[in-house]
C-alpha cells in the first residue's frame, strides 16, 4: 500500500494518525480563487443559508501569501503523480479557505500555524517557507508530520500540520476528482432476481412466467413501472 492509498484508508476509516511524508510539490503552485456566488449552485438551500454562503464567498480571510503557503503544503500532502491529481487541482485551497471562514474555530489555529511555519523556516533558512527549496520544505514538514515523534518545542507546528492535513484530505476526497479516485458510485439500484426457487417451493409458491418477464428482467431494472387505471402492471 502506497502513501496515497494509506491516506484513503485513513479518510474512509475516520482515523487521524501520523503519516510518512513523501512526494513532490511545486514552489510555483498558485491557488485558485474562491468561486463567485453566481458560479456556485446552491440547490436545496434555504434563503438564509444562501445569504450566508454568499457572504462567506465574498468575504476575505487569508491573504495572498497565506493562500500560496497553503497551496504548497496541500501539494506536499497530496502531490500530483502519473496516476493521481494534486490537491490543488481539486480546488482544495478554495475548500480550506471556505471552511476556515465558515468555522471560526479554525481561524486562529490556521493563521497562527502559518505564522509559526514562516518563523521556523526563517530560523532554519533565513527565508519564508514558500521561498524555500523543495528539499528544505520537505525537511521542515518532516519535523512536524509525525504525531508522537515531534520535539516538544515543535508541538505547535505539529498541531497546525495535522489540522491542515485533515482539511486537505477532506477537501480532496469530497471533490469530484477525489470521489472519482475513491471509486464511490453513490446510491445505485441493486440486482434482484426474485425469491430463490428453493424458498418458493418450500412454501408452495412459484412465479408466473408473465410476471417474471415484467418484474425480474435485469435489462429493464432502470425503467419506471407503468400501471393502468385499474392498478394492473403494463410494463
Amino acid at each position: 500500500m502506497n502513501r496515497r492509498d494509506s491516506l484513503k484508508s485513513i479518510l474512509l476509516g475516520s482515523v487521524a494518525t501520523g503519516l510518512a511524508l513523501n512526494g513532490c510539490s511545486s514552489n510555483e503552485t498558485k491557488p485558485e480563487g474562491m468561486p463567485k456566488p453566481d458560479d456556485t449552485p446552491l440547490y436545496g438551500r434555504t434563503e438564509s443559508e444562501k445569504l450566508r454562503d454568499k457572504e462567506l464567498f465574498e468575504s476575505i480571510f487569508f491573504n495572498e501569501h497565506e493562500l500560496l503557503t497553503i497551496a504548497v503544503l496541500c501539494d506536499i500532502i497530496l502531490p500530483k503523480s502519473p496516476a493521481y491529481a494534486s490537491a490543488t487541482e481539486a480546488d482544495t485551497v478554495a475548500f480550506i479557505e471556505f471552511i476556515v471562514k465558515d468555522i471560526q474555530e479554525h481561524q486562529i489555529p490556521m493563521r497562527g500555524g502559518l505564522m509559526w511555519l514562516d518563523s521556523f523556516s526563517n530560523k532554519l533558512y533565513n527565508k519564508e517557507f514558500i521561498k524555500c527549496s523543495e528539499e528544505e520544505q520537505f525537511y521542515i514538514c518532516d519535523q512536524i508530520a509525525y504525531p508522537g515523534q515531534t520535539k516538544p518545542e515543535l508541538i505547535q507546528g505539529e498541531a497546525f500540520f495535522t489540522r491542515l492535513r485533515n482539511l486537505t484530505l477532506t477537501g480532496y476526497y469530497t471533490s469530484k476528482i477525489g470521489i472519482d479516485e475513491l471509486g464511490y458510485k453513490g446510491n445505485t439500484s441493486n440486482v434482484w432476481d426474485g425469491v430463490p426457487d428453493h424458498i418458493l417451493k418450500k412454501h408452495g409458491f412459484e412465479y408466473e412466467e408473465e410476471w417474471l418477464a415484467k418484474c425480474v428482467d435485469q435489462s429493464k431494472r432502470g425503467d419506471v413501472a407503468q400501471w393502468d387505471d385499474k392498478g394492473n402492471l403494463i410494463s
